[in-house]
């Protein structure tokens, strides 16, 4: 009889353990069925944001073009069809070398122009820089970005890799969700007539349009820009017929673009409307070609551009939670939620108040705020039963040489609180296009090539997005970046704006190596968003053992807590948004901690991704499973 009560006892216990197993890991093992399918490939892949863009990667490829001749190519026609970009906006680049077996980062991203200071914004009644407009560009960065890395590590012509977004140029049929955006913007675009001309050709016909923008399908025309893209090629074509070399005839067309005939337009049509860039603006500016930064999570090397974007923030996270047992926690269980969700606010807290422009003083502490030392601290910070609505950043001068220069600052700080949403200092309401969900999200694209010689590239472009302001008869439709500037230095000492500084940018491509080969190349869209989802593809891989396409569909978790960049920059403490398959009895836990749940569909940008698999010696290929991101492989 005890004999017989002990196997029972011991039945009902193991059944018990496998039943929690099961449910903790439900989500992993239905996340094995994916709405799309892998992306397989020997010889190179292509993955961007739209079709006819993954659809130019290829047609380079097929001219004998390396993953850099293809990843431009896409860049160009991404900016072409204002896929979230337009060509005045910014480029960041990862790029592998087979030949050194080194990742370099491109730097592409515009500074504030001669004008744009703190108390000139403030002048004007604002608590940030616009959202749009000439006053909201940077200078335009992706043109010299494209040129630079094909210069310096492509195969191909300007002409050549230029050819797909020129042809488009001339007239290309515009998708259904472009067509509908500028439709839903124009109000905004019918005060620049540049803009109009492009974005609206039913503005001013007759009572038999329904609607001022293209529609689905219609052949979208943009002769200006054009005509500009040509310039650029003719001038490489006369730089090669004067005997130049390859890589010398393309940068003369970079001069003619930033000191030429295409500069002096691109002021001048900004400055009719109020824009501040001038001729040295452009002409001083350049493409910096730099190591990014590095940290290694379990044997994997993860790869950022460092903190002139927000990329140091998953390297961070992943340096706090590389001590804790992720696995076991179960996938999107509560507590996996949860300390996801603390190690995330504690990296951007840094984020906020830390990182700016490297090329501009004062020094931003990356060393420190990269330290594994440092990393264990802010892990001692963690409160685990419930959300702490107050992170602060920490101080990682204690974790490198020198003495925190600020921190008076850092004892005042604090997120910015709902209630001080647009309003200025002296009760100036700013005119916010994007609500704070919109903005939180605001888009780019993302670009993923790799080629069977080893090449591989990550790209998150961005700027210039509908709705633009087009400089001049150009065709170049400006960034809008100067908004992630702060006008205060007490949010952020690092960022306040000044001319000829970089604004600390959302823009996170990301890479991964494994015993110095590539392992993952990624990115995403989305604005803040950003590291927090590929952070969670990033460990759907490595931790949970997803394939590219099951990591890319998988649901993620979505904090507001950190200071939006965009828009009034809000900060919201507790709110939690997770998709809609989360089960109940997880949500029910982490409302319990203290957390504003919300729950959605869709809780990501489109992630692109490319997985190595060295086993095979083949490329396999992801895209999320919403939007119109695709790939080609062969």
């Amino acid at each position: 009889m005890p004999k017989f009560e002990f196997n029972r006892r011991h039945v009902v216990l193991c059944t018990i353990t496998i039943l929690a197993l099961v449910l903790v890991q439900a989500p992993v093992l239905a996340q094995r069925t994916t709405a799309k399918p892998v992306l397989h490939g020997k010889h190179w892949v292509a993955v961007t944001g739209k079709p006819l863009g993954a659809s130019a990667g290829a047609m380079i490829f097929a001219r004998g073009g390396n993953a850099v001749d293809a990843a431009c190519a896409m860049l160009g026609a991404t900016s072409t069809m204002w896929d979230t970009l337009g060509w005045g906006g910014e480029t960041q680049a990862l790029i592998y070398n087979p030949h050194t077996g080194k990742v370099k980062g491109i730097n592409a991203l515009g500074v504030a122009p001669s004008g744009a200071t703190a108390e000139y914004f403030r002048s004007k009644g604002m608590q940030y820089p616009p959202e749009y407009g000439p006053l909201a560009a940077v200078t335009p960065g992706t043109p010299g970005g494209l040129m630079v890395m094909l210069a310096e590590y492509g195969r191909l012509s300007l002409a050549e890799v230029l050819a797909p977004a020129i042809q488009m140029a001339a007239g290309y049929p515009v998708e259904k969700s472009q067509a509908d955006n500028m439709e839903r913007r124009k109000a905004v675009i019918a005060q620049w007539p540049t803009s109009t001309k492009v974005f609206l050709p039913h503005m001013n016909a007759d009572d038999s349009q329904e609607r001022a923008a293209p529609y689905a399908g219609e052949i979208l025309h943009q002769e200006n820009l054009q005509i500009t893209l040509q310039k650029l090629v003719a001038t490489e074509a006369e730089a090669l017929a004067s005997g130049k070399s390859r890589k010398e005839a393309i940068y003369a067309a970079y001069d003619r673009f930033y000191r030429g005939d295409i500069a002096e337009e691109l002021v001048r049509g900004s400055r009719e409307f109020g824009g501040l860039m001038t001729m040295e603006d452009l002409d001083k500016w350049q493409v910096y070609i730099e190591d990014p930064v590095t940290t290694n999570y379990k044997g994997v090397d993860v790869y950022k551009l460092t903190h002139w974007v927000q990329g140091p923030v998953m390297l961070q996270a992943l340096n706090i939670l590389e001590n804790l047992d992720l696995k076991g926690m179960g996938y999107n269980s509560s507590r996996y939620i949860h300390a996801l969700y603390q190690a995330m606010n504690l990296s951007f807290a840094d984020r906020d108040f830390y990182y700016g422009d490297p090329y501009t003083p004062p020094v931003e502490p990356i060393k420190g705020l990269l330290s594994k030392a440092y990393a264990k601290q802010r892990l001692g910070q963690i409160n685990w039963e419930s959300n702490n609505p107050d992170t602060k950043p920490g101080d990682p001068y204690k974790f490198q040489k020198g003495k925190n220069p600020y921190l008076k600052l850092l004892e005042k700080w604090t997120p910015i609180p709902p209630a001080a949403e647009a309003e200025g200092e002296d009760g100036f309401q700013q005119a916010l296009l994007m609500d704070k969900d919109e903005a939180f999200l605001a888009g780019t694209t993302s670009i993923q090539a790799a080629d069977e010689e080893g090449w591989v590239v990550s790209i998150t472009p961005s700027g210039g997005w509908i709705p633009a302001f087009i400089a001049g008869e150009t065709g170049i439709g400006l960034s809008q970046r100067m908004q992630s500037f702060v006008l205060h230095e007490g949010l952020n000492p690092y960022n306040v704006v000044a001319p000829g500084k970089r604004p600390r940018a959302t823009l996170t491509p990301g890479m991964a190596l494994k015993d110095g080969k590539p392992y993952l190349s990624f990115a995403v869209q989305g604005g803040d968003s950003q590291d927090q989802n590929l952070l969670q593809f990033f460990l759907n891989v490595v931790e949970f053992g997803m394939n590219v396409q099951e990591a890319v569909e998988s649901a993620n978790i979505n904090s507001y807590q950190m200071q939006s960049s965009f828009g009034a920059h809000v900060s919201e403490p507790g709110r939690l948004l997770l998709r809609d398959d989360v089960p109940d009895w997880v949500q029910h836990k982490l409302g319990g901690m203290g957390y504003k749940i919300e729950t959605r569909k869709r809780t990501s940008g489109p992630i692109t991704a490319i997985y190595f698999d060295r086993e095979h010696g083949s490329m396999w290929a992801g895209a999320s499973d919403f939007g119109e991101d695709y790939g080609l492989a062969w």
